[in-house]
């Protein structure tokens, strides 16, 4: 079976050189030198894999990465961002719209080979247990980041069938325990990254949201409230000089279906069911109950 690719660079030498590349590992490259026929060639064509450009003459290679991302026929599509740009804003920002791999020019053919190839084995391994939809997001540790992650998680709740108020329920779980991550694992150091992965299965959504701080033990919270006495930390956060709060976690429980730490209290992790066979046909989510 013969693997479509997709290169989406202006510089034709360049375009060519990629394209090369890819015959040689057993893709059947079309070269595309601009932005604007991208994402209705990807929907007609339905590659295996997209090398796409940033700097665009038309388009921007960002936007055109969130939009593949966006859509649900295109949102597993392995999309790999090569570039010249290469400062860590311009990388976060590309994992931030999506894209599974980052490379940057110049480069060697086996890094880009690399890239590929860890973007496929993501795919296989998605397609093994038949998730329909997944993008992993990287943001530095801010919350006017989370606030723009969560406008972006709220288009793809909505379009995977989840109605107005399950959105808004999820959306205010990650917000609170993103914020969590930022203001405690990371302690507010703006140039740590969070890692959010957005995964969509047949029966529900899953959301990770890990950060790398030293953790916590998630039962023994003297200072957030638990549900036997949920305002009884109010007192131990004054005494700490801690702002007013702590019901972050408490609340997240009651928003979603299932909500659990790893070992190390770093990672967590939010799921949300669909309602019977919501997902199957977004036109029908917004009467879902």
């Amino acid at each position: 079976m013969v693997r479509k690719a997709l290169v989406v660079e202006d510089e034709q030498e360049l375009a060519q050189l990629l394209g090369e590349h890819l015959r040689r590992w057993g893709f059947e490259p079309t070269l595309l030198h601009e932005g604007k026929s991208v994402v209705g060639w990807v929907q007609q064509h339905q590659p295996t894999v997209i090398l796409l450009d940033l700097m665009l003459p038309d388009a921007d290679g960002f936007t055109i990465c969130e939009t593949l991302k966006l859509d649900r026929e295109t949102n597993l599509i392995p999309v790999i961002m090569v570039t010249a740009l290469s400062g860590q804003e311009e990388r976060i920002k590309g994992l931030q719209v999506g894209a599974n791999r980052y490379v940057t020019k110049p480069f060697a053919a086996d890094e880009l080979h690399k890239a590929i190839q860890d973007a496929l084995a993501w795919l296989d391994d998605l397609q093994r247990n038949g998730t329909e939809g997944e993008i992993q997001f990287k943001l530095l540790s801010d919350t006017q980041y989370l606030d723009e992650l969560n406008h972006l998680l709220g288009s793809l709740f909505l379009f995977s069938g989840l109605n107005q108020q399950q959105v808004k329920q999820l959306t205010t779980a990650v917000r609170e325990l993103g914020t969590n991550a930022i203001e405690w694992g990371h302690q507010k150091q703006a140039h740590r990254v969070v890692t959010v992965d957005y995964r969509i299965d047949p029966q529900k959504i899953t959301i990770t949201i890990k950060d790398t701080g030293p953790g916590f033990n998630p039962t023994n919270l003297p200072h957030a409230a638990n549900p036997e006495d949920p305002i009884g930390h109010m007192m131990v956060r004054e005494t700490l000089g801690l702002r007013e709060g702590g019901f972050g976690i408490l609340m997240s429980r009651g928003l979603v279906d299932e909500l659990s730490y790893n070992e190390r209290g770093n990672e967590v992790q939010l799921v949300k069911y669909f309602p019977a066979k919501a997902h199957l046909n977004p036109d029908d989510g917004a009467a879902a109950k």
